[in-house]
Order: C-alpha cells, then sequence, then structure tokens
C-alpha cells in the first residue's frame, strides 16, 4: 500500500487580487472592485465589508485574516483602503498593490488623499486600479508607471467632454467584449 499525502496549499496562480475596496470612514463603500464569486451578490459584499471595517478601523496593524480571506489594509484621514486575497496569498504581493494604489493616489491628488478629493477624481481611481490589476491579475506594482499610463488615458477624452452617445457606445462595446470572452 502507497499513502499520499496531499498537502493543503493550492497551486500558485496569477489570480491573486480578490478584491480592491475604498470605504470611508462610517465604514460605506466609495470604490469596490471584486474579481471573483467569493461575494456574489450586492448585498453580501456590503455585508463583507461592514464585517471588514468593523474589525480593522480601530487598529494600527496592516494585515488581518478575516472570513478565511487576507486582508492587508491602510488609513488616511476619513479613507480606508483594503486589498483582499485569498488566505494562503502572500501578504507582500497583496501589500505592494496596496502600496501602489495608495501612492498612485498621492500622486495623482496631489497627496491630499482624502475624500472629497477622491470622489473629485474617480476616473482617475478607476483607471489607476485598471492598471495596477486586471481580473484579479497583478500588472503593476509601480505607482510612477501607474499614473504615466493613467495620464495618457485621461488625455484620450476627458469624460466630461464625451457625449452621452459616445459614452453609451463605450458601455455597449465592453459590455459586448465582456460577453465574448
Amino acid at each position: 500500500k502507497m499513502l499520499i499525502i496531499r498537502s493543503q496549499s493550492t497551486e500558485p496562480s496569477l489570480y491573486t487580487v480578490k478584491a480592491v475596496l475604498i470605504l470611508d470612514n462610517d465604514g460605506d463603500r466609495l470604490y469596490a472592485k471584486y474579481y471573483d464569486d467569493t461575494y456574489p451578490t450586492v448585498k453580501e459584499q456590503k455585508a463583507f465589508e461592514k464585517n471588514i471595517f468593523n474589525k480593522t478601523h480601530r487598529t494600527d496593524s496592516e494585515i488581518a485574516l478575516l472570513e478565511g480571506l487576507t486582508v492587508v489594509y491602510k488609513s488616511n484621514i476619513d479613507l480606508f483602503f483594503y486589498v483582499i486575497g485569498s488566505s494562503h496569498e502572500n501578504e507582500l504581493m497583496l501589500m505592494a498593490v496596496l502600496n501602489c494604489l495608495f501612492d498612485s493616489l498621492s500622486q495623482m491628488l496631489r497627496k491630499n488623499v482624502e475624500r472629497r478629493a477622491l470622489l473629485e477624481n474617480m476616473e482617475g481611481l478607476f483607471l489607476a486600479v485598471d492598471e495596477i490589476v486586471d481580473g484579479g491579475v497583478i500588472l503593476e506594482s509601480d505607482p510612477q508607471q501607474v499614473v504615466h499610463r493613467v495620464a495618457l488615458r485621461g488625455d484620450d477624452v476627458p469624460l466630461t467632454e464625451q457625449t452621452v452617445t459616445q459614452v453609451l457606445q463605450s458601455a455597449k462595446e465592453q459590455i459586448k467584449w465582456s460577453l465574448l470572452r
């Protein structure tokens, strides 16, 4: 007889990030992007966000294990930044994403990383997160590169100057491509 013992760890995966969240100092969502179906409904996502906020907003640490997930986080003035990965994920990788996001936003907002400035620059936030993580895969950890690429993409056409028709056409294209994947 032969006994085969398999470890609990899973195969290494490029899909490192499960979610990127930014909450305000009341624990309310300002930005949330989930990359898998761990929390499939908005109701489940908001419950998770409340739980994560309640467990982390009074602590000085940077890492938490919560609901079987690794959570790295940082707060600044009235914002809480979270990057979430699976329980076996490398905290340093998640922290690199968190620091890249924070440092990118810090440069883009001219070091004024607070709720109002962020809300006025949501387009930049969306572009920055898309440059750092795509579908849960970490693409970039250098804030200089992220800021540079966001500036290039932002120069295409400022959202305020796009017509409603252009925005709708762009949305249709994105939906079409997401269905074809």
